[in-house]
């Protein structure tokens, strides 16, 4: 007989012998394709159900917790994640973020069925890639590629009475085009929520317009120059200057964030006038879940603050540090308000019109990136990141693109470059090439055009 999730929960929750409990049941199934050589390879449906179960123990002297997860879909494998949850909390030491757990809040859709997906969410978009193929084939190009779609339902329950639900859908495409000597490569992708939105005919016509320019090859030395980051590019930088704005590390003088002295430097001017950088669950085409559900502890998320709701939060308006990512805790530190984590991230800038094409044109003579790779943070005082340039840096002369150069490695700050920017175009759904696959697919985000980006050294990668 099958146990419904609402059902693990609830068996969870009875079965605990801790002070208090929470207990987070994630449903998901996936549908994706893959194709190499113009030929689909592979195809497949997924489905899985994990559960993390968190006990809270009182301690004499504080709260002691104890978090395990696992795969489980029975009521003995929940059974046997809440014996070592609440083993790990009474054998804990008090949890320096012990606040009072929320009580009494459902949601209107707590007892509904776990919502899916299928290989059907490809109808429209399989065929196209179909006679995508055709053309690559006619053309001398060679498409590679991956395509999934996820659906996931949450189910946050507490023995404080908590009853939450959320379903997230989460959809990414990548094709990667070569030709048939394969000394040319060019690279496009998104996210989308349900993939009607995915042309992957135009998809196909990306990469070949890409591979085009690139059958003119100039060599390029290291150096500054006049750089165009795309949508893709510049969500890859703003993930990071995301995920390094947790408020504990910058009070404790440890981040691009920390005031020289000690504190924060919320309420300082850190980008140009009319950046804003903000999270809202209820931004279109990027929603997310309108609570916290936390299933460990550390410097930005807290047990202790499972269903919190979650909206809008700027976390830079107008140029203006406004908020970092707070948990109870660390607001209790800081002294602001509670700010928590939020699964999207939006940039905007004020006046700001138009799209890559116009970027180009009024550049004289600069560089067009595709994206960016092996991001890794040098420093974390300035957000100094370094990473390489791959599949595509393109020439751009009077105007026009006239041909593909070397790739690079860089060395910038997303804090500086939100200073030194000269030009952007109105925001759009975005996809980070690095992080949008497992970590983080939700962002919009504009092009920048940024006069003097730092190309630190020549790399041989494609």
């Amino acid at each position: 007989m099958t146990v419904t999730a609402q059902e693990l929960v609830e068996h969870a929750l009875a079965t605990s012998t801790a002070d208090d409990c929470v207990v987070i049941v994630r449903d998901a199934t996936s549908a994706n394709l893959r194709w190499a050589n113009n030929t689909l390879t592979t195809n497949g449906v997924m489905t899985g159900a994990s559960v993390t179960v968190v006990s809270f123990a009182g301690t004499g002297q504080g709260t002691a917790t104890g978090s395990v997860s696992g795969s489980a879909v029975t009521r003995e494998q929940v059974a046997a994640l809440v014996a070592a949850a609440d083993a790990g909390a009474r054998a804990g030491s008090p949890a320096e973020d012990a606040a009072e757990l929320l009580a009494n809040e459902a949601s209107p859709d707590w007892s509904e069925v776990p919502e899916t997906t299928d290989i059907g969410v490809y109808d429209a978009f399989a065929p196209a890639l179909g006679e995508a193929f055709a053309q690559a084939r006619d053309g001398g190009r060679l498409l590679y590629g991956f395509v999934n779609h996820e659906v996931t339902t949450t189910y946050l329950g507490s023995s404080r009475g908590l009853r939450l639900r959320h379903v997230q859908p989460t959809g990414h495409y990548a094709c990667t085009g070569k030709d048939t000597s394969l000394t040319r490569s060019a690279w496009v992708g998104g996210a989308t929520r349900d993939f009607t939105d995915v042309d992957a005919t135009a998809m196909a016509d990306t990469v070949a317009q890409r591979l085009a320019w690139a059958e003119r090859q100039v060599d390029l030395p290291a150096g500054r120059y006049d750089t165009i980051l795309p949508p893709s590019s510049v969500a890859d930088l703003m993930i990071d200057a995301y995920w390094g704005a947790g408020a504990r590390v910058a009070h404790e003088g440890e981040s691009v964030y920390s005031k020289l002295g000690g504190g924060t430097r919320i309420g300082e001017q850190i980008a140009r006038t009319g950046v804003h950088l903000f999270s809202d669950p209820t931004h279109a085409a990027l929603e997310c879940s309108p609570h916290v559900v936390a299933g460990a502890s550390d410097n930005t998320e807290s047990v202790f603050d499972n269903g919190l709701p979650l909206d809008r939060t700027d976390w830079i308006r107008d140029g203006r540090l406004e908020a970092l990512v707070q948990t109870r805790h660390s607001a209790g530190m800081t002294g602001q308000p509670v700010t928590p984590f939020i699964d999207n991230l939006v940039l905007e800038v004020d006046g700001a019109s138009g799209s890559i094409d116009d970027l180009v044109a009024g550049t004289e003579r600069g560089l067009l990136l595709t994206c960016l790779w092996y991001i890794r943070e040098v420093d974390p005082q300035s957000m100094l990141l370094t990473g390489l340039t791959r599949d595509g840096v393109y020439l751009v002369e009077n105007g026009e693109i006239t041909g593909a150069v070397n790739n690079f490695r860089w060395n910038e700050s997303p804090i500086d470059l939100l200073n030194r920017f000269t030009a952007a175009t109105e925001t759009v759904p975005s996809f980070s090439r690095e992080w949008g696959d497992d970590y983080f697919s939700r962002t919009a985000t504009p092009a920048l055009r940024v006069p003097d980006f730092n190309m630190s050294s020549v790399s041989q990668g494609v």
